[in-house]
């Protein structure tokens, strides 16, 4: 499968064709078997049986179109890394980032250490990987961002929206970091910006709302309490420049956030403004749309309002998550001893050796018995180990193949049962044991009541968009970047009710996702459609447990999380994947608008 090829000298045949698979071609129409034909990196016949230059077998396996991830963070990846894992190892062969309203662009001269210490902050990644890795003072403006990108080429396609963020900076220096009121003077520059960058290529703007988005330092971030003048006038920026997407995460939409001081819009009030900004601007809207502790139904609410807009000619599209967004804890991460006084004196050893020396008996005690020391930063994802303390009993020790919808005896307040200790010590015995490369997970954000219904219906509704995976970011604590491959397996393989037709799953993830930033060259397997192409073994397909690598610039940590079942991916006509290896080639460009 994937790697059987046999040439033929036909001066009719196709430079390559995937030969006897079944294709779910991303419409959402019913699969079909038969083979694809490709030339010059365009699909050029959809069924029957073809014959080619280059024929690889594709029997037994899902032909489907490459994955389109609207919701990353490559902002500094992409300016030294050409592989862009997680998302090349899970069939991704578009991407889209700037989320959240956090980017590196446009970026005054000296500014970047602002920029770096809010994604540091909201998106965890560390801040000496981007100062050695992100090769600052080529850009300024955006447009000139995009001409540098421009001049990159990539395992997959990339595409980039301005940042609320790095805009408001740019143009309000420290007033617009302390979230002070735009002046109209301001808010026509920011438009002005916009209007600038959308019209050289930016696909979007995104914007942040919520308090849990904070710098390093521990302040909200920039536009977090933006007017409803500010927000219309930026996304008409987007209109003016040719049009593009306002991407949002907004205020309730995770939480209440009262840990933090509490949100300070109500949902109701910030869904009325999304309708608002799209009607009057005329430019689609997608916002993070999840199941979250305080109000786990308040998600109906979204969809039902939704509904009722779209109706009457908004264009309101809630991104939602196939799986639990998983919070984890490892002795490579972030975990629920990581400031304990005793911890620290050894936080310096590799894993492993942490671990031998965290089941010395004494050093146990003294760690179980200690006290937190509070970390340097408080915007830092490393205060996180009191949420993962707090939760310990909620948490779930993952097997090797991950499990997105585990049962109560994985819990640790079960776990603490059977073996008649306390929860902290069925914790701490689990992460030290053997290698110390043990990963749990706290299934946050869409898991409250236990399963993923709830999060079934939100998936299938007509209006919401597959999102939310987050690659790229939260690289010590979220490992999420294989929700296309996970749904997969999980919704449309081993779920034993309500699975999800095979069809419906990779429309959300390829045609629905491309149609709504207008990437109207790919996203379907159609004749005259980028061959952007996934052949999948989906009866082997797996994803395992994530694991720490010491691979981001100046030595940076991060989580990555294996995949097997990936027989070939192709961008654009050209082999990026073999069998779950890397080829070594990079098609992959910048898209622009």
């Amino acid at each position: 499968m994937g790697n059987s090829t046999t040439e033929n000298s036909s001066s009719k045949a196709h430079e390559l064709v995937l030969s006897g698979g079944t294709i779910v071609d991303g419409t959402g129409a019913a699969s079909f078997a038969g083979d694809i034909g490709i030339d010059n990196g365009v699909i050029t016949a959809v069924g029957g049986k073809l014959a080619g230059d280059r024929v690889i077998d594709a029997a037994g396996a899902v032909v489907a179109p490459g994955w389109v991830d609207v919701h990353t963070h490559y902002d500094g990846q992409a300016a030294w890394d050409d592989t862009l894992d997680p998302s090349f190892s899970n069939g991704v062969t578009t991407l889209v980032m700037g989320n959240c309203g956090v980017g590196f662009a446009p970026c005054p001269p000296g500014g970047e250490q602002a920029l770096i210490e809010l994604m540091e902050g909201v998106e965890d990644i560390p801040g000496t990987a981007l100062h050695e890795g992100v090769p600052w003072g080529e850009w300024t403006t955006f447009p000139e961002y995009l001409d540098f990108l421009d001049r990159r080429s990539y395992s997959m396609d990339i595409a980039a929206q301005i940042a609320h963020g790095s805009l408001r900076f740019a143009v309000m220096g420290e007033r617009g970091i302390a979230n002070s009121d735009a002046s109209a003077e301001d808010i026509a520059e920011m438009q002005r910006q916009v209007a600038e960058a959308t019209a050289a290529g930016a696909v979007g703007f995104s914007t942040s709302r919520t308090i849990f988005h904070r710098s390093i330092n521990g302040d909200a971030v920039p536009g977090t309490y933006a007017s409803a003048e500010e927000l219309t006038a930026l996304v008409q920026g987007l209109a003016d420049g040719g049009g593009g997407v306002f991407e949002a995460i907004m205020s309730e939409s995770i939480g209440a956030m009262e840990g933090l001081g509490g949100e300070r819009f109500r949902q109701s009030e910030e869904l009325e403004l999304l309708a608002n900004i799209s009607t009057s601007t005329g430019q689609p809207v997608t916002f993070t749309t999840v199941q979250n502790a305080d109000w786990p139904d308040a998600w109906r609410e979204v969809l039902d309002f939704v509904t009722t807009h779209n109706a009457d000619g908004a264009q309101l599209f809630p991104q939602v998550a196939s799986r639990p967004i998983g919070l984890l804890a490892s002795l490579g991460g972030y975990h629920p001893f990581m400031q304990r006084t005793a911890y620290l004196e050894i936080a310096h050893l590799p894993v492993a050796d942490q671990a031998k020396a965290m089941r010395d008996p004494e050093l146990r005690r003294r760690i179980l018995a200690d006290d937190d020391v509070a970390p340097a930063d408080a915007g830092s994802m490393a205060t996180m180990h009191t949420a993962l303390h707090r939760t310990i009993p909620m948490q779930y020790a993952l097997d090797q193949v991950v499990d997105y919808e585990p049962g109560a005896d994985k819990t640790f307040a079960a776990i603490a049962a059977a073996a008649g200790v306390s929860h902290d010590e069925a914790m701490y015995d689990f992460l030290t044991d053997g290698d110390g490369s043990n990963v749990s997970m706290l299934a946050g954000a869409g898991y409250v009541k236990g399963n993923l219904d709830d999060q079934r219906e939100m998936l299938v509704h007509p209006h919401t968009i597959a999102g939310l995976a987050d690659a790229g970011a939260h690289v010590k604590l979220i490992c999420d970047g294989t929700m296309p491959t996970s749904q997969l397996t999980h919704w449309c393989r081993d779920r034993s009710t309500g699975q999800i037709p095979i069809e419906t799953l990779i429309a959300k993830q390829t045609g629905r996702n491309a149609a709504l930033y207008g990437f109207d060259d790919r996203g379907t397997l159609e004749v005259g459609k980028r061959a952007d192409i996934n052949i999948i073994d989906l009866d082997n397909l797996a994803v395992h447990r994530p694991e720490i690598h010491d691979d981001l610039p100046a030595g940076g940590r991060r989580y990555l999380q294996p995949v097997k079942g990936y027989a070939a991916t192709f961008v654009a006509g050209v082999q990026t994947r073999f069998n779950d290896t890397d080829t070594g080639e990079r098609p992959g460009q910048l898209v622009r608008t």
